[in-house]
């Protein structure tokens, strides 16, 4: 063996083999050895620290933690209002505000800059389950987007529940088909998320109203709504039947297309007329519905009665308006309220959902186009005498044309499944939304563009305004009203004109019908808005929306 080998550290089996004397460089001389206590055997490690030399260990008071996690002495209660370094002034909200505009100032907002949550419902020991609470949130955000209501309410809506049960800590998101909710506890824990998909939509505003009721119930602080309560609730809400027939529907249906009918200058005839048209149409689009059949082959159904009734009267020489019987009808079918919401989610930043609305818009638009243009084709080739250039006047008095409309929003509102509470005022708003077209239109000689944005303004004005003092949603008393400014005979002519062959007077009466469908739209949405002026929300920072320069 040589020198170096050994010198070299033994290793443990060496020194179990050989049990002899220690040779390692690292042990310590028997001079220095202190005596050990107990029978505990001598450690042979070369890296033993002798006894008496020993460092005691000091115990740290806290465990050393994450940077972004509070100290322990943090309460969120007593925590000072949170004030961005840019200057943005500390949010306070009024109490008496309405919940929908609460809801909607603090969406806007950044999570930081939102203000401390609201006493939040107790009726749990300990608090809810977070999945509890995220799965009945995105249920009633189920209901109200299936019913028409636009992504934004949505939105407040689902943030209010959560928030009412003291998750503060919520993003929800809305889409046309899609919802989902994410809860973030904190910075450090991990969020949870959950997700409900929208499959079947319907018009019931009487099961719309139940659930913005629920949803005032949570979020009043007085009012202690516990999670199975609110199950129960939700659930006798989703068994509730509708509150009008199957022949009310159908007779609400015809009737509406008889006052529409009267509106563009029809009298009784017209007016019976066009009501069974409408009448026909509609329980053919209830058998199809009842096969199976997608809405887009509903809406060509439904299309076609109204317009083969007027070339059969053309046909037959009766001296009627036979383009106010097809005008009429087509009131009926025209997509309101699915237009209204899509602008209104446009301009409010929801471009997902206002691009799948306006398709869904553009989809029931061809298929009512489908089914006129086939009628009036066969007419055509028949030798029915059909003219584009007859402009239907609305030849009838200020009176019935009054009657007229107010009739028109009733069955609307009929059509809509409404309370029948909100029925009255959906009615007296469409009443005073055409008396303001007519002012301006037939006697101020003003465009008719500019006099259905102005009339749709007030429509959405006043709707909003009713809606914030019944604490409900505002589209029981929009929907019905604008129903008698809908572009009925401009989609009538312009589509006659297609028939006919004369594709570019067409084109243009169409484009007038969306200029119509979109200042309907506009003017709602910004009678809306102006409401909010009107109403106690409070100062300009509280209700902040995107700011761009230039489209930049």
């Amino acid at each position: 063996m040589t020198q170096t080998e050994d010198r070299k550290p033994r290793s443990d089996e060496a020194r179990s083999a050989f049990d002899s004397e220690i040779t390692s460089e690292f042990a310590i001389p028997d001079g220095l050895a202190f005596p050990r206590a107990g029978t505990e055997p001598e450690t042979t490690s070369e890296f033993a620290v002798p006894e008496g030399l020993e460092v005691p260990q000091v115990q740290q008071a806290e465990p050393e933690g994450s940077a972004f996690s509070p100290p322990s002495t943090y309460s969120a209660k007593q925590a000072p209002a949170f004030t961005p370094p840019n200057g943005v002034p500390i949010v306070s909200l009024t109490k008496d505000v309405p919940w929908q505009d609460r809801m909607r100032t603090m969406l806007r907002m950044p999570v930081a800059d939102r203000p401390a949550p609201e006493p939040v419902q107790r009726a749990e020991e300990g608090g809810p389950a977070v999945p509890r609470v995220l799965d009945l949130t995105l249920r009633i955000g189920e209901l109200l987007l299936a019913g028409g209501e636009s992504a934004e309410d949505v939105e407040a809506a689902m943030f209010a529940v959560c928030r009412s049960y003291g998750l503060d800590r919520c993003e929800p998101n809305v889409t046309f088909t899609l919802l989902s909710i994410t809860y973030q506890p904190s910075l450090v824990d991990d969020p949870v998320t959950a997700s409900r998909t929208v499959r079947r939509r319907g018009s019931d505003y009487t099961r719309l109203a139940a659930v913005y009721r629920l949803v005032d119930d949570l979020s009043d602080e007085e009012t202690q709504v516990s999670l199975e309560e609110a199950y129960r609730r939700l659930a006798e809400i989703r068994r509730n039947r509708h509150p009008y027939p199957t022949w009310v529907l159908t007779l609400a249906s015809g009737l509406l297309a008889g006052a529409a009918s009267v509106l563009v200058g029809g009298d009784v005839v017209v007016f019976l007329a066009a009501m069974a048209g409408a009448m026909f149409g509609d329980r053919l689009a209830w058998l199809c519905a009842g096969r199976g059949l997608p809405e887009f082959y509903q809406f060509i159904v439904a299309a076609m009665p109204p317009a083969a009734l007027g070339i059969a009267l053309t046909l037959a020489h009766v001296e009627v308006e036979a383009s106010a019987v097809v005008t009429g009808g087509l009131f009926a079918l025209l997509p309101g309220r699915a237009l209204v919401a899509a602008v209104q989610d446009g301009l409010t930043g929801f471009y997902i959902t206002a691009s799948a609305r306006l398709l869904e818009v553009m989809y029931l638009y061809v298929g009512i186009v489908v089914g006129v243009l086939l009628m009036l084709y066969f007419g055509v080739q028949v030798g029915a005498e059909l003219s584009p250039d007859t402009a239907l006047a609305g030849s009838n008095g200020p009176v019935w044309q009054i009657a007229a409309a107010m009739l028109l929003s009733l069955t609307f509102a009929v059509l809509l499944q409404q309370e029948r509470s909100t029925v009255l005022w959906a009615t007296l708003n469409g009443g005073v939304a055409w008396c303001v077209y007519g002012a301006m239109h037939y006697a101020g000689d003003i465009s008719p563009v500019a006099s259905t944005a102005v009339a749709a303004g007030l429509v959405g004005l006043f709707g909003q305004l009713l809606s914030r003092y019944r604490f409900a949603s505002a589209l029981p008393y929009t929907t019905a009203a604008i129903g008698p400014l809908l572009p009925g005979s401009a989609t009538y002519f312009g589509l006659l004109a297609i028939a006919q062959n004369e594709v570019d007077q067409g084109l243009v009466s169409l484009t007038k019908a969306a200029a119509l469908a979109m200042a309907i739209a506009i003017g709602v949405n910004l009678g809306s808005e102006m409401s909010r002026m009107f109403l106690k929300i409070g100062s300009a920072e509280k209700r902040r929306a995107a700011k761009r320069t230039r489209g930049f």
